[in-house]
């Protein structure tokens, strides 16, 4: 293995609220891993979990962490050197049932950056598998494939809601994620496509995604009355909260699919289970995602899905904790870090 003799600048958590940038020794090069130079990471809302609690769902903050999954970059040593790339945050083990089955979202032993024992990506250089970055075409920016993580999320939530030709379709919750899950609900035949979302900033950004209804929660609840129901096909939930879930769970017709995307706070998510029975409604749950990156690289560099407009804000390393509290007022859509800013 090889080490690069001069330390980098790194963002680490060590607690709720306390993220320290500091100078650190390189990363390792090991067989089949590559330098990077990061240059763009996003900020997702698991991101906001941790800086604010310490953790997210059954995971704890044990040990100081780098956050930061949605990763490019450009090799300096390695596999496409001199090459941008974005760099896919997930290490499956590759071995167990789901790998094998082409679940590799599932592993249960999955490295993932920024959480657990594997640091991400707010640092100047990482050192990652080489067969975990994917080349950008030309005319896609570092930014963009900061975006692509967020994208193949979505992709796979659109995956699990089956959305056929003509049909309709619920996005309860405008972030990243449901913006792009608008996006690409219209890309895959969705006749209408009905965004619930209390910021307007987010309604906007969600017209301009190609809703044909945004609402406000108050709005789509009376739209839940006897008499003036308004119902779809498939429901997607991007918010983490009780209430959007409610709400995906009396959007959605009898028989159709409801697709969980948010991460809840205090790990437990609730509903009237009478509303689901009822209905017959089929509910699954999204983690992640699964080998998207190739899909989601095509569908952007062909201009089919466009995630620049969701980058509102950018900062430098040094304004790491900025970033993560921007993230978390929701002001904006995408916060996203430029170590080399």
């Amino acid at each position: 293995m090889r080490r690069y003799s001069h330390p980098v600048r790194v963002a680490r958590l060590h607690g709720a609220g306390d993220v320290r940038v500091a100078d650190e020794p390189p990363p390792e090069i090991e067989p089949r891993t590559s330098l990077v130079r990061v240059t763009a990471v996003g900020l997702c809302g698991s991101d906001v979990h941790w800086y604010a609690e310490a953790g997210i769902g059954d995971a704890r903050l044990d040990r100081p962490l780098v956050l930061g999954h949605e990763m490019a970059g450009v090799v300096v040593e390695g596999r496409h050197r001199g090459e941008r790339v974005a760099i896919d945050p997930a290490m499956p083990c590759r071995i167990c049932r789901a790998c094998r089955a082409g679940h590799g979202n599932l592993c249960p032993d999955v490295a993932f950056a920024g959480h657990g024992f594997t640091d991400g990506g707010l640092r100047e250089l990482l050192a990652w598998p080489s067969d975990l970055l994917h080349p950008l075409p030309d005319g896609m920016s570092e930014a963009d494939g900061a975006m692509l993580e967020p994208l193949g999320v979505a992709l796979h939530a659109l995956d699990l809601g089956r959305v056929r030709l003509g049909a309709g379709v619920a996005v309860v919750g405008c972030g990243p994620i449901g913006l792009l899950l608008i996006q690409a609900a219209r890309l895959a035949g969705a006749a209408t496509v009905i965004a619930v979302e209390p910021l307007p900033h987010r309604r906007r950004a969600a017209a301009d995604a190609g809703a044909a209804h945004v609402w406000t929660p108050e709005e789509a609840a009376r739209r839940f009355a006897p008499h003036t129901r308004t119902e779809v096909d498939v429901a997607f939930e991007v918010a983490g909260t009780d209430e959007a879930v409610h709400a995906a769970l009396a959007l959605a017709r009898p028989g159709a699919r409801v697709v969980l995307v948010g991460i809840p706070d205090g790990d437990t998510t609730a509903f009237r289970a009478s509303l689901a029975r009822r209905k017959g409604l089929t509910i699954l749950l999204a983690r992640r995602m699964s080998e998207a990156y190739p899909r989601a690289i095509d569908l952007v560099a062909r201009a089919s899905l466009d995630v620049a407009p969701l980058v509102t804000e950018r900062f430098g390393l040094a304004d790491t904790a900025a970033a993560l509290d921007a993230a978390r007022s929701r002001r904006g859509i995408k916060v996203v870090v430029e170590p080399h800013r």
